[in-house]
């Protein structure tokens, strides 16, 4: 049996911008896209902690660097500048690999820069 689980977490990320009149996705800064372990292309769930909605689209790497998190498309509907997301991936795993997996957490700061730990 092949279980549904949580493979990567970017946490508190703030929104730059909108951009209705693109064809789709969430554009990250490639360095989170890169330690969350997240592809170009990826499956993403969104979750926008301002207005509650949650919504499943693509992941498109940014300039890294940059703090860019673009709504792109229908997807610039459900959230503005400055709104704060929580963006997850998920993956299959047998039992005995999903009861030892440890999800990958990027905590980002107000800038969309990872947050050092304390």
């Amino acid at each position: 049996m092949y279980l549904h689980i949580c493979k990567s977490k970017i946490a508190h990320l703030t929104v730059t911008e909108a951009e209705l009149w693109y064809e789709g996705s969430i554009t990250i800064d490639e360095t989170l896209l890169k330690a969350a372990d997240i592809l170009p292309g990826e499956k993403v769930n969104v979750l926008n902690v301002n207005n509650g909605e949650r919504f499943e689209t693509y992941a498109i790497a940014g300039k890294s660097g940059s703090g860019i998190v673009c709504l792109n498309g229908p997807a610039a509907r459900l959230g503005v500048k400055g709104d704060q997301l929580i963006v997850l991936t998920y993956a299959l795993a047998e039992r005995k690999e999903a009861a030892s997996y440890v999800m990958k957490v990027v905590k980002v700061d107000s800038k969309n820069k990872i947050a050092k730990n304390k």
